[in-house]
């Protein structure tokens, strides 16, 4: 792999740029990496002043899903169909409207692979309707095709057939009066993760009007004021879990329409909640029935041709981000949906398998891997390109990169050396939980391995804090609750059944959750039902379960039973996210370190003038436990894990008032609590 070579000018002012690349100025250890971050830079400058100059602007370039597919000329009074398909021989336009006869409309093609036909609405008008199937038929010397138009916004299966097909939906300008709705970001960011389909109780699909009626009054309660949606773009295949999009446009049918969708976001919006999508650029599936894999009959159309088309592990196709095209239609797909359906930002998908030749499956020991070795420099620039629109469009949307591989700047402004995104998952939290509870007994914990795992980012990377998202809840691993507990929880969480296991599970269960959430990052995350507990693990239909959607849904009334002890992990749980949000926990980037006592397995540390002390000793509660403060006083306890209506032992007297000693001998101030084991305390002063 060779380097592009930077313009003379560039390479002369190499130096006098350094000064202004914030990125490096910022994290010194980049310094040996200057010219690889200039020339990062360089080529997103240099591939949006190509879009500015063929296509007017960023904003104009990313309107490709209004001049693609299938949209009414106001002007001419018709429909125009437009579809890019460079390598193919001849496309012709079927559905109900012509009888799906494969011939009788065909497209012309213009210079640049682009296929278009007029339909005046005067001859259609009683045929070319609201809710009938279309499909295109498409010929090349891989045969005839027919196919779903990849700029669709609406797909829909067959019942009996099982196939899907394009559908026309022509249902006017939603409503969207009143919906003004503006992410507060000096709020902190409170996500809970979701699926429509499985978010009901019921054995079966859910839809995005149960959800609004259902679960957005639940998750208002709980304290969230975010929720991210997945699987919200069309997927052929439900047990993916909405990360095989077929149709990038298209909301999921199988959930209800796309004014229900909207419907829901407008509602949501009202609660105070923002709505992130999960969304999927990573990847795509092979399928070419249902996606765009081969639609012009060649393998390089959307993609990249041969093996390097393909993911190794994904079983799906991989994007040439460097095709104009292909960017257009993956920026027009954003643009899409903060438009069209007013999302407030988005999670994107396996930014790093985009960024990196071997998908992040190689370790990154060296600078040069994350510029020069195996870096997918086009996906890059997409990443930018991507940020770049979405903060422009809507300068208060969110965007959340999940990436493990450390990639230096890419929560970093992009003008300033970095990728743009404003937050990156910690997904080293999560492995690390679930790595203590499979393979170590209490006895074992590190304290200071949890304190080094917890902290363990880069000051200006803004990480979105989470011990427990839907991948660690899915067949094949287990949630927090189930590795503590596991077969315990179907006999002996009745509120008045005590048993050694639950008690431990419950406990830790707390402490775990709120010391991710104290120490971890700059936002929180949690996935459906973990907040209480929730019993079972996610397995979606599938032919060795008999195709059954018994684990593909939430026992909300486990929850709502109130002989059951979910409830109160749920009532901590919001308890947690109050306190947390009160006391603006997020506005320090991170907490200061007060005490780390291994023989008692004692962490205490301050963020924001909150203290936090947490005894993980499993049997060891301390009297007087004593620790330094700055801020002399009086201080009294907002939050205890072992409060009884948290399910807890009420072993601390929450109304006591604890008054600082000073100590002359050491010159500082003293506070003195009662510590028990497994139970962590927040304090504030009065």
């Amino acid at each position: 792999m060779h380097l592009l070579p930077l313009p003379d000018c560039i390479v002369i002012h190499a130096h006098k740029m350094n000064s202004r690349i914030n990125l490096v100025k910022t994290d010194p250890w980049l310094e040996p990496s200057a010219r690889d971050i200039l020339e990062r830079y360089e080529r997103y400058r240099q591939r949006l002043a190509q879009i500015e100059r063929d296509f007017g602007s960023l904003l104009r370039f990313a309107d490709g899903y209004r001049y693609f597919g299938i949209n009414y000329d106001r002007h001419n009074k018709g429909w125009i169909y437009r579809e890019w398909a460079p390598m193919a021989d001849s496309l012709h336009l079927t559905g109900d409207f012509n009888g799906w006869d494969d011939n009788l409309h065909p497209l012309t093609r213009n210079e640049f692979g682009v296929w278009e036909i007029f339909l005046p609405e005067k001859e259609y008008r009683n045929s070319f309707v609201h809710g009938s199937l279309i499909k295109v038929v498409v010929r090349s010397p891989r045969g005839t095709q027919f196919r779903i138009p990849a700029y669709i916004t609406r797909v829909v299966q067959d019942e009996q057939t099982k196939n899907f097909s394009g559908q026309l939906w022509f249902t006017g300008r939603f409503d969207w009066e009143g919906d003004h709705y503006r992410l507060e970001s000096s709020k902190g960011l409170f996500i809970y993760e979701c699926h429509i389909g499985m978010a009901q109780e019921k054995p079966g699909i859910g839809t995005y009007r149960e959800f609004e009626e259902n679960i957005l009054p639940r998750i208002k309660k709980a304290g969230y004021n975010a929720i991210q949606l997945m699987a919200i773009q069309e997927h052929p295949y439900y047990g993916s879990f909405g990360y095989h999009v077929s149709n990038f446009f298209a909301p999921s049918s199988r959930f209800g329409t796309p004014e229900e969708l909207k419907r829901l976001i407008r509602e949501a919006h009202k609660a105070g909640i923002a709505v992130i999508l999960d969304v999927v650029h990573s990847h795509t599936v092979k399928n070419t029935n249902e996606g765009i894999n081969e639609f012009d009959g060649s393998d390089a159309q959307y993609f990249h041709p041969g093996d390097r088309g393909n993911h190794p592990q994904w079983d799906s196709k991989l994007f040439d981000y460097g095709k104009t095209e292909v960017l257009r239609f993956l920026l027009s797909n954003l643009k899409y949906w903060l438009r069209e359906f007013h999302f407030d930002g988005f999670r994107f998908d396996g930014v790093g398998s985009m960024m990196y030749f071997h998908h992040g499956n190689e370790p990154i020991n060296e600078r040069d891997k994350y510029f020069r070795k195996g870096v997918e420099w086009d996906a890059i620039t997409y990443l930018q390109l991507a940020n770049k629109l979405i903060h422009y469009f809507r300068h208060d949307a969110v965007t959340i990169a999940e990436d493990v591989t450390g990639m230096p700047g890419l929560t970093f402004p992009v003008k300033e050396g970095g990728l743009g995104f404003d937050y990156r998952l910690g997904m080293g939290i999560p492995d690390f939980w679930t790595r203590y509870l499979k393979e170590k007994r209490d006895e074992e914990w590190d304290i200071y391995e949890m304190w080094h795992v917890l902290n363990d980012r880069l000051p200006y990377v803004k990480t979105v804090s989470y011990c427990e998202s839907h991948d660690q809840a899915l067949v094949g691993d287990k949630t927090i609750a189930f590795w503590l507990m596991d077969k315990e929880m179907y006999w002996h969480m009745h509120k008045d059944d005590s048993n050694p296991v639950i008690d431990r599970g419950m406990a830790l269960h707390k402490m775990i959750r709120l010391i991710s959430l104290a120490l971890g990052g700059q936002a929180w995350m949690n996935f459906m039902g973990n907040e209480f507990g929730h019993p079972e693990w996610i397995d979606f239909p599938r032919e060795g379960n008999q195709w059954s959607y018994h684990y593909a849904r939430r026992q909300w009334s486990l929850l709502d039973n109130p002989d059951l002890k979910y409830r109160f992990l749920g009532a901590f749980d919001a308890a947690m996210v109050r306190v947390m949000q009160e006391k603006d926990i997020f506005s320090h980037w991170f907490a200061k370190q007060i005490n780390m006592d291994t023989l008692n397995k004692t962490i205490i540390f301050e963020r924001n003038r909150v203290i936090f002390a947490f005894n993980f000793h499993p049997d060891r509660s301390i009297p007087d436990y004593g620790f330094r403060v700055d801020i002399p006083g009086a201080y009294r306890i907002i939050l205890s894990t072992d409060s009884r209506q948290f399910g807890g032992h009420e072993r601390v007297d929450t109304s006591m008032t604890y008054n600082t000693l000073y100590d002359e001998s050491a010159d500082s101030h003293l506070l003195s609590v009662y510590l028990p084991c497994r139970t962590a305390l927040v304090f504030k002063i009065k």
